[in-house]
C-alpha cells in the first residue's frame, strides 16, 4: 500500500520503511536491493552505512540542500537495514529519541525557573 506523506504523517515513514525492510528480510524478492544487502550480510550493510555517511558529509560541506536531503534519506534507509539485520526494532530507536527529547524539555523547564521566587 502506498501512503502519501505530508507534515502530519512523516512520523510514520520510519516505521513504514522498517516494515518494508523486514518484509524483504523474510521474503526474498529477485532484484530487490534490500534483499541483496541481506544476502551479502552485515559487513556489506555497514560498508554502505559508512559510504552514505561520507556522501552526506560531502553534500553538507558543499552546502547543497538537495544532495543533503537525498544523502540523509540514503543513510537513514541503510541504518534501518542495519537495525533489521541486527534484530533491533526501529521503535527502540524512536523510544530512545523520545526519552532524549523529554530530557531536553525538562532541562528547558529548569532553566526558565523564576529565581526570584
Amino acid at each position: 500500500m502506498v501512503k502519501e506523506y505530508g507534515m502530519k504523517n512523516t512520523n510514520n515513514v520510519l516505521n513504514d520503511l522498517y516494515e518494508v525492510i523486514q518484509m524483504r528480510k523474510s521474503e526474498k524478492i529477485e532484484g530487490s536491493y534490500t534483499c541483496y544487502l541481506f544476502e551479502k550480510g552485515l559487513d556489506k550493510i555497514l560498508k554502505k552505512c559508512g559510504e552514505e555517511c561520507t556522501e552526506m558529509i560531502v553534500a553538507a560541506k558543499n552546502n547543497n540542500s538537495n544532495e543533503i536531503i537525498a544523502e540523509c534519506a540514503d543513510l537513514i534507509y541503510h541504518i534501518e537495514v542495519m537495525l533489521a539485520a541486527s534484530n533491533i526494532p526501529i521503535d527502540d530507536v524512536l523510544i530512545e529519541l523520545e526519552k532524549r527529547a523529554e530530557k531536553q524539555r525538562n532541562l528547558k523547564q529548569m532553566k526558565t525557573v523564576n529565581k526570584d521566587s
